[in-house]
């Protein structure tokens, strides 16, 4: 376990106690994700006749995700990251019957308010990982992150699963009792909310503000470019693919159980590395291990531009997966570098924006380019981005901590 900033036996217990409660928070709240990227454009191809606007529903998603960062973070600071959690489940509660009203109702708005309503528990969720580094010191960070991300791999079996167990368990409106199960996972996540014992909102408030640099000075920094450039390609680059491999692969005749074993075989592996990826940052540096990532995500992309069988879809997307793991990961202990106590709220809730806003402007893009370009090429276009950011991690030496 982590070395803790505090290391009376009180303390070390409340940290342990506190990680395997996010875990188990992290495995339940991160299997939302998979359903809506899986099944949103889907839903939408069901409840729209035009095919751009298919995925409009995980963009919302996203794009709900990405407005909720910064009142999210707001809220945490006014009453605390537990209540905050708490309020993000319960409203994913309701997102999710709103979603399963569209698809009753055969209401493509319906169900979009749904999905977008979705993304505020999803920027919870994202920032679990940082409640997670708060409480443990600086060299332990990327230890504890990864820990909370192990939950991401329980998320993969259960998110996917349930959109096969229960894609037809209504059986006069397909996929709708698999947004049922959505809320009912948020629901169970709840008890583990309640328990939650995190350092009082107030902790961070009683840092020393005069020491606290202005964010937009931050924002200049040569670490925090690099950190958010990295997390921002890693995240959003995903989060493209993912979302039109799906529609990519139901349009080249497989099917939907064939998406969705895809989709999961994908989250397997962006969360199955947590279990060492800490591990080989401490050994081998943030930067490098940010850079692997960046080159399996390049490495899908040649493996989907090499052909439309079944293994190009699911070896793109496991080795997506990987990539993402290491790239995230990696970019967000290099994020954890860039601030001081008094800074931190800020700066992780603006590189959050940063990166979920791209994640949704990603995603409103995915379903007109696979139908404009095609699977292949959105997978060979991305390759540019890539080599940028790899530039980025490796000229600024110097200046980027380790």
């Amino acid at each position: 376990m982590p070395a803790l900033l505090s290391t009376t036996p009180h303390a070390t217990h409340t940290a342990q106690r506190n990680l395997r409660l996010l875990v188990a928070a992290q495995s339940l709240g991160g299997a939302a994700p998979p359903i809506i990227i899986s099944l949103g454009g889907l839903v939408g191809q069901m409840l729209t006749s035009s095919p751009a606007l298919a995925t409009l529903p995980v963009s919302l998603y996203n794009l709900g995700l990405a407005l909720s960062t910064l009142p999210a973070a707001l809220l945490m600071r006014r009453i605390g990251r537990r209540n905050a959690y708490v309020l993000g489940a319960i409203l994913a509660i309701f997102s999710a019957g709103m979603a399963t009203l569209g698809i009753l109702q055969n209401s493509f708005l319906t169900f979009c308010v749904g999905t977008a309503m979705a993304g505020f528990y999803g920027a919870c969720v994202q920032s679990y990982r940082f409640a997670a580094s708060d409480v443990v010191s600086a060299t332990e960070r990327p230890k504890a992150i990864s820990q909370i991300m192990v939950g991401g791999l329980i998320a993969a079996i259960i998110g996917p699963q349930v959109v096969i167990w229960t894609r037809d368990l209504w059986p006069t409106a397909q996929f709708a009792g698999s947004f049922v199960s959505q809320g009912a996972l948020a629901f169970l996540a709840l008890p583990f909310l309640f328990l939650l014992r995190l350092p009082p909102a107030q902790v961070e408030a009683s840092a020393d503000s005069t020491t606290a640099r202005p964010l937009k000075v931050i924002a200049r920094t040569p670490q925090f470019i690099v950190a958010v450039s990295a997390g921002v390609v890693s995240y959003g680059l995903m989060a493209f693919i993912m979302t039109a491999a799906p529609m990519a692969m139901v349009q080249n005749g497989f099917s939907v159980s064939q998406a969705a074993l895809g989709i999961q075989w994908h989250v397997l592996a962006m969360f199955a590395p947590s279990f060492f990826t800490g591990l080989l940052i401490t050994k081998f540096g943030k930067r490098t291990i940010t850079a692997a990532g960046l080159l399996l995500i390049a490495a899908s992309g040649i493996v989907a531009f090499g052909g439309l069988q079944l293994w190009h879809f699911w070896g793109s997307l496991i080795l997506l997966g990987v990539g993402w793991n290491f790239g995230f990961i990696g970019a967000t202990a290099l994020i954890t570098d860039v601030y001081t106590p008094a800074e931190r709220s800020k700066v992780q809730s603006l590189n959050d924006f940063m990166v979920f806003g791209t994640v949704a402007i990603a995603s409103f893009g995915s379903g007109q380019l696979l139908q404009h370009i095609g699977w292949a090429l959105i997978n060979i276009y991305m390759l540019g981005l890539i080599a940028l950011v790899l530039l980025m991690l490796v000229w600024p030496h110097k200046t980027v901590q380790a």
